[in-house]
């Protein structure tokens, strides 16, 4: 026999019922440490910033990627050791 109860309320009163704390005033300060985080690092956020710092590490991510697609060719890896 399956016994299905549905009950209508409120998150709070979910949390009260439950007894689990009331984290909103902590939520409200989270969200607006965020919101000033983002807001300090919107330019970092610009396409062409964003662009400038993928490009001034594309050359070591390429390099170690063809560091990778060599080993995987030749069938070695990092641990052995073939001489």
């Amino acid at each position: 026999m399956k016994v299905n109860i549905n009950i209508e309320c409120t998150p709070e009163e979910a949390r009260t019922f439950m007894g689990l704390p009331d984290v909103t005033g902590l939520n409200a300060q989270l969200v607006e440490e965020m919101s000033k985080r983002m807001s300090a690092n919107m330019d970092a956020m610009e396409p062409d910033a964003l662009m400038r710092s993928w490009m001034t590490m594309g050359g070591e991510w390429q390099k170690q990627m063809m560091g990778l697609m060599s080993q995987a060719a030749s069938g070695r890896t990092s641990g052995s050791d073939k001489s």
